[in-house]
Order: structure tokens, then sequence, then C-alpha cells
């Protein structure tokens, strides 16, 4: 996977103002903690995570798509007009049908001869749109598109607040932990051909992909057929083998990126992973030789957003000067199925 004339022209991101604490959610989950005899700050303690955000029990995710989409139009010169792909990548959709694309296009004003269309592939969704839309550009299929995702963790994280507390035993919070670790927002990535960029930065050098996909079942969120209750949706996570089989997978990826775009030795300057929590920033990035120092994590203060993660923490640490031009910055990526998929940018 290399591709030669493709830039990532701006990033858009929107965050709700609703903030819920680690200790916010230990005080709802309180008749969990007497049963199983934990500490207050358990939650933190073992995820890293201090807070997280979520919008509204009834916010559309296309509103916050389109918000996001908005801000990043207001970073480049291109306009709704110019968009020839536009690619809605949450998890979080709201129809089965129409694509939710199709709202969040409108939204934007995006014109008649675009395409418009969701994809879905759980927290790599952005990634594997940005590279939908630049092998489309290597093509001559078209010169610029957008991705966009809006992810809401308040409906599941109250279904499985309530479920601990129906069944508080520790499978049950075993299970149901990297849950809680869930947050809110939305993000939007305007992808061009480099003769259209203004800067003709963040010049996008490659990829690698691997897959385990015999572990599809390690996490799994959607509708289970409780019989007498009739469907319900759950969260459940095997987190110990999700950590233990994508190290595993991260690494196998991680090497194919190296040959496919040649990194030396002493690079990548910087990384950007997608945000788990603590345990999973501190193992991934000693299995592949990466100092910390090397990595922006946004994970303490805005939790798992899912697809959303991993583009809001590269828009942040650009903003904070921690991604500065020439700098190469490796994006590793991970999700559900299990899917890895990792790329390279030149800032």
């Amino acid at each position: 996977m290399k591709f030669n004339n493709v830039c990532i022209e701006a990033f858009g991101y929107e965050l709700p103002t609703n903030v819920w604490t680690s200790d916010d959610i230990e005080e709802l989950i309180e008749p969990v903690y007497q049963k199983l005899k934990f500490k207050k700050g358990q939650l933190e303690a073992l995820t890293g995570i201090h807070e997280r955000r979520y919008w509204g029990m009834d916010f559309p995710v296309s509103r916050g798509a389109v918000m996001a989409g908005k801000n990043a139009f207001g970073k480049t010169d291109l306009k709704p007009s110019d968009i020839e792909m536009l690619i809605y990548a949450a998890v979080c959709r709201e129809n089965l049908e129409p694509a939710t694309a199709c709202a969040v296009a409108d939204g934007l004003g995006i014109g008649q001869d675009a395409m418009v269309f969701d994809i879905t592939n759980a927290c790599l969704g952005v990634l594997n749109g940005i590279v939908q839309i630049a092998t489309a550009i290597e093509a001559g299929q078209i010169k610029a598109g957008m991705v966009l995702s809006c992810e809401t963790s308040k409906r599941i994280m109250d279904i499985t607040i309530e479920s601990l507390n129906r069944n508080p035993d520790m499978e049950n919070f075993r299970q149901t932990i990297a849950t809680l670790t869930g947050g809110s927002g939305a993000i939007a990535v305007i992808v061009c051909h480099k003769d259209l960029s203004a800067e003709k930065r963040r010049v996008l050098l490659g990829g690698a992909v691997k897959n385990s996909v015999r572990h599809h079942d390690l996490c799994v969120w959607g509708y289970k057929n409780l019989s007498l209750d009739g469907y319900r949706m759950q969260m459940r996570t095997d987190s110990i083998s999700v950590l233990h089989n994508g190290v595993k997978l991260g690494i196998d990826t991680y090497q194919a990126l190296k040959k496919n775009i040649g990194l030396k030795d002493s690079q990548p300057d910087k990384v950007i992973c997608h945000q788990v929590g603590a345990a999973h920033q501190k193992t991934i990035l000693e299995s592949i030789g990466i100092s910390t120092d090397k990595d922006f994590p946004t994970y303490p203060f805005l939790g798992n957003i899912g697809t959303v993660s991993l583009p809001i923490t590269a828009a942040i640490a650009e903003e904070r000067d921690f991604l500065n031009p020439g700098d190469l910055v490796c994006f590793l990526g991970i999700g559900s199925g299990l899917n890895c998929m990792m790329l390279g940018v030149r800032w």
C-alpha cells in the first residue's frame, strides 16, 4: 500500500460539553463496588481514563459529523463542491438505511455528483475511509474526498451500568469494563490530490494491513435475543484476550509497515495510536520498540471514542505543536475483528 499523490488537507472535530468522570460512573455502580469490595478509584486506576464526554440522548450523529465537517472546511480553501467522495465511517449510525452519509452530505452542501456512502469496520472505520479516498485519488477517479464520523457512547454506557447493577458479579464487570471507557465526539478528515493542497503537507506515504479474524468474537457490540425481554443492546469485551492477541497482530502489521514505506531504525518521529487506555498504549508501544515520548495520548480526558479516537488525537496533537512539519508520523490503528491498519504520513 503506497501513495504518491495524496495529502491529508485538514482535520475538523467537535466535542460534546457533557463530561462524565470515572468517579461519576463509580457512583452510579456503587452496588457493584460494595459487593465486589472494590475501592473508589478502581476504574481510573485500571484504565488510565479520568473523564470522557457524551452527547445528549437525542443528539443525531449526523449533526455532530456536520459540525466537524464545517470545522474542517474552515481550515482549507477547498469547498463542499470540491468533494467528490463523502464517507461516513462511524460505528454509530442513525438508520439501517439510508446511509448516514446522506444526511451528512446534505448538511454540508456536498454536490450532486459526489459518491456518498457509509463504511463500517469497528474502530478502524476512519482509517479505512482515508485509504478508500486515497486509492480513488491515485486511480484518477477523484481529486478530493472527505471521511467523517460521530460516535456516541451514552446509550450503551447507560445500558451497561444498568446491567452491572442488576448483575453485580466479577465476570460481568470483567466483560463490561471496556464499555465504561467509551467517549463521544466527531471528526472530519479532508483528503485530496497534492495538486489541490494549499500547503502540500501531511503527505500520505502508504500503509499496511493485517487481520486476525479468528478472534472476531472477543469484542462484540450489538443486539442479543433475551427471549422474555426481547432484544437488548449489549457490548461485551474480553479485554485481556483483545490486548494479548492485538499486540501480536500489531507487531506483524508494524513490521509490514516498516517494509512498505521504508522506515529507518530512527523512525518514526511521532506516532498516533488508537486510544484505548493506559495498558494498551504501554504494551503496544513497548512491543514494537517505540518510546512513549513519541506518542500523544488523549484517552485520559477523552476515553475511547472508537473511530474518532485516532484522527481526533492527531488533530489535537497538531494544534498543540506535538506534530510538526517534516515529522514522519505513523498512525497505529486496531479494531475489533481483529483488524489492524497502520499508515505513514510525512507531516
